[in-house]
Parts: C-alpha cells; sequence; structure tokens
C-alpha cells in the first residue's frame, strides 16, 4: 500500500493528460481506486435525458477524477509543485512538508 501524500482541500497541479500544468483544489480522494477529483479539471461532457414533462435535455461538463500519480501537491509557502513528506514530531506527532523549501503544509 501506498504512502497518501494528496488530502482533499490541497492545491495540486496536474502533471499529464490534457490538462497538464494547470492547478486545482482536491475535491475528493478515492484511495482504493488511487483517484483523486480536481476542481474544475479534468471536464468530460456528459448529456443528460429530461425528467420531467416538458424539461429540455441538456449537455454538461462532469470532473472526472485523475490518476494520484499525475499529480503533485502544491506547496503553499513556495508555491511549486513539490514532493511531500512526513516526520515526526514530539510525543509520535506526524506533520507534512514540502521536500523542496523543508517548510510544514
Amino acid at each position: 500500500m501506498n504512502k497518501v501524500t494528496i488530502k482533499k482541500g490541497d492545491t495540486v497541479k496536474i502533471m499529464k493528460g490534457k490538462d497538464g500544468g494547470k492547478t486545482g483544489k482536491v475535491n475528493a480522494v478515492n484511495y482504493k481506486n488511487n483517484t483523486i477529483l480536481v476542481e474544475g479539471l479534468n471536464l468530460v461532457k456528459k448529456t443528460v435525458k429530461p425528467r420531467k414533462q416538458g424539461e429540455k435535455g441538456q449537455i454538461i461538463s462532469v470532473a472526472r477524477p485523475v490518476r494520484r500519480a499525475n499529480v503533485m501537491v502544491v506547496c503553499g509557502s513556495c508555491g511549486k509543485s513539490a514532493r511531500m513528506g512526513y516526520r515526526l514530531l514530539d510525543k509520535n506527532v506526524k506533520e507534512r512538508y514540502c521536500k523542496k523549501c523543508n517548510a510544514k503544509v
């Protein structure tokens, strides 16, 4: 099992795919499938049928999950995409830190 370094609410940068180089906020993390859902990125068009009489069908954009290996967390202090690490503080308290600038994330 891999270490989980990406959490809900983090700002991430997509490294591969059609939205490569764009940044967004993480809405959901699926640990089982190793995917994350980024707000406003990796959008696909989906057709929606009308549900009520007289209502029209429409085409909407829906965000699809991205593989966790294709994104990197953006550090809040240095503003660069970097790898995250864990270090133990007093009394077995873990904290995440940026491996580029060594600041707490």
